[in-house]
């Protein structure tokens, strides 16, 4: 367990280490040029003012946060507040979080107090740095650089995603996640390790659900022949009654997809 703190305690040193070197002014002019790395969507910087409230989630948590470590703790809150009001995004002025960390779209994100994350993190909308316990201690994640945490994951609790770490969109993540990682699912699974690529394709991923489901109607229906083969059961109505069945419900979700 001291091993534990030492690794969160020495990566939250390392970022206010690196921040009082650079100086508020700097991280936030840094801050403002993180989005043409991140977002193809921008065509000027003119943009940067209106349309894109994670960036300015990420410089009123700058301000607060050093209010913050000064002392200044109901002025930080209230800080925070005024920007949840206009950029939808909740993070508590007492979190750690590096350098060039982008928030893209930046809706319905929260992250908790005692959460850190370092360099280079991508975070999508609706995410949630949360806890799991009511302890004073660590008890929301630490995000290591590089990682890349899709739209509407939670991660929970004291955990460590590490180095390069990749989250699937929805994911619910409760276990560390090994660097070079991608883990996807609810609850999360590791499904791909040592994995240098950078980015995040979902489109990759494998569909949990739907493979279970594969198995499953290939169970039943092997299930199906051997009664009918061993028995000499005639499910020839039943099996009419399913096709309607079916047919009814591809009906529905194309009218839905409509």
């Amino acid at each position: 367990m001291n091993d534990e703190k030492d690794i969160h305690q020495k990566i939250k040193e390392k970022i206010l280490e690196e921040q009082k070197e650079l100086g508020l002014w700097k991280q936030i002019k840094e801050d403002f040029t993180v989005p043409k790395l991140n977002d193809p969507a921008l065509d000027s910087s003119f943009e940067l003012f209106f349309n894109y409230p994670g960036v300015w989630a990420i410089i009123n948590h700058r301000i607060a946060n050093k209010l913050y470590n000064k002392g200044w703790i109901k002025l930080s809150r209230a800080l925070v507040g005024i920007s949840s009001l206009f950029t939808k995004t909740d993070i508590h002025p007492a979190a750690t979080i590096g350098r060039r960390v982008f928030i893209d779209h930046a809706i319905g994100v929260v992250i908790g107090a005692t959460a850190i994350i370092e360099d280079d993190v991508l975070i999508y909308q609706g995410v949630t740095l949360g806890g799991v316990s009511l302890d004073k201690g660590k008890r929301h994640p630490t995000i290591r650089a590089n990682s890349v945490i899709g739209s509407g994951a939670k991660v929970l609790g004291n955990i460590i995603i590490g180095k390069n770490g990749k989250i699937g969109a929805n994911s619910v993540v409760i276990c560390d996640v090994p660097k070079n990682s991608t883990a996807v699912g609810v609850p999360a699974k590791v499904i791909k390790r040592d994995d240098k690529n950078g980015r995040l394709d979902h489109s990759d991923l494998p569909d949990i659900n739907k493979e279970m489901f594969e198995y499953l109607l290939k169970r039943v229906a092997l299930l199906e022949h051997a009664v009918r083969d061993h028995d000499g059961i005639d499910l020839a109505n039943e099996d009419h009654d399913l096709e309607c069945i079916y047919k009814k419900f591809i009906s529905a979700m194309n009218s839905i997809e409509k």
